[in-house]
C-alpha cells in the first residue's frame, strides 16, 4: 500500500516503545509499524510482548522479543544493547510506561509517592539517558514522552500522578532544548481520556461523568487518536518541532463553560 503521506513514512525507521504492548503504548506500537518502521514493543509482560510482536510482524515489520522494567537501568540497558545488536541504531523512542493510583494526598505514604514518580518519571528519565546517548552519536533522533492532562491541570486525588506527569512535562522541554544540536526532537502527547486499563475503574464513576462534561466532543477518545501524534512527532513531518506537548484531548484544555 502505498503511504498517502510520504513525510509521514517511517520505512528504514528503528522504533522502541518501552510500555508499547498494551494500551496507548500497544496502540502506538502499532501505528508506527503501520507507516513502516521496524518496532519492538517493550514492557515487563513476556505475553503481552509476544502478542505484540506478533502482531507487528503481521503488519510486514521487523521486531524483537524483549522485556523491560523501566524501574532498573539495566534492564533498559540490555534492551537497547539487543536492539543496537539487531538493527543498528534506535531512530525513535516512545516512553508510554505509566502507572496512577487515586489517594487522598494525607494518606499518601512515601512509598506510595516514590512508586509513581519512580515509574513515571524516573523511568522516562532513565529510558531518555540510555537511548538518548545513542541518538546524540548518531545526529539523529525522535523522543516522545507521554504526558496528562495532569500535566497542565490537577485531578482530584492523584497528586503523585499529576506531579510526576507536570515533571514528565518539564523534562521533555528541558531535554528538547538541550539535545536539538544533536539533530534530536522531544515531544510530548498529553492524552485526553482515554479508557484504558490504567484508568478503567475510575472512569465507571462520577468522575467519568464530569470528565465527559468538561469535555466539548462529549465522549471518550481512542487509542488509536492518540497513536496518529506519535507518528506525527516520529516523522519527518514534525523536523522543526521540539519541545512541544500535543494535547490529544477533545478539546478537554480548551474548556471553560460547555452549558
Amino acid at each position: 500500500m502505498v503511504n498517502p503521506n510520504p513525510m509521514a513514512d517511517l520505512s528504514g525507521r528503528c522504533a522502541v516503545v518501552v510500555g508499547g504492548t498494551s494500551g496507548i503504548g500497544k496502540a502506538i506500537s502499532r501505528a508506527l509499524a503501520s507507516a513502516g518502521a521496524d518496532v519492538v514493543a517493550s514492557s515487563r509482560s513476556a505475553q503481552t510482548v509476544e502478542v505484540t510482536a506478533s502482531e507487528i510482524e503481521a503488519l510486514g515489520c521487523r521486531t524483537l522479543r524483549v522485556c523491560s522494567d523501566v524501574l532498573t537501568r539495566e534492564s533498559l540497558q540490555q534492551l537497547h544493547r539487543a536492539v543496537l545488536e539487531a538493527f543498528g541504531k534506535v531512530d525513535i523512542l516512545v516512553n508510554a510506561a505509566g502507572i496512577t493510583r487515586r489517594i487522598p494526598t494525607l494518606d499518601c505514604d512515601e512509598p506510595t509517592w516514590q512508586s509513581i514518580m519512580n515509574v513515571n518519571l524516573n523511568g522516562t528519565m532513565r529510558a531518555c539517558q540510555i537511548f538518548g546517548k545513542s541518538m546524540i552519536e548518531a545526529g539523529y533522533g525522535r523522543i516522545i514522552n507521554i504526558a496528562s492532562l495532569a500535566t497542565f491541570v490537577a485531578f482530584h486525588e492523584v497528586a503523585p500522578y499529576g506531579a510526576s506527569k507536570a515533571a514528565v512535562g518539564a523534562l521533555t522541554r528541558s531535554l528538547a532544548v538541550e539535545w536539538a544540536p544533536h539533530g534530536i526532537t522531544v515531544n510530548a502527547i498529553a492524552p485526553g481520556i482515554i479508557p484504558t486499563d490504567l484508568n478503567r475503574a475510575l472512569l465507571d464513576t462520577g468522575r467519568g461523568k464530569e470528565l465527559l462534561l468538561r469535555t466539548p466532543m462529549a465522549r471518550f477518545g481512542t487509542a488509536h487518536e492518540v497513536a496518529g501524534a506519535a507518528v506525527y512527532f516520529a516523522s519527518e513531518t514534525s523536523s522543526f518541532t521540539t519541545g512541544q506537548i500535543l494535547a490529544v484531548d477533545g478539546g478537554f484544555l480548551a474548556s471553560g463553560v460547555n452549558q
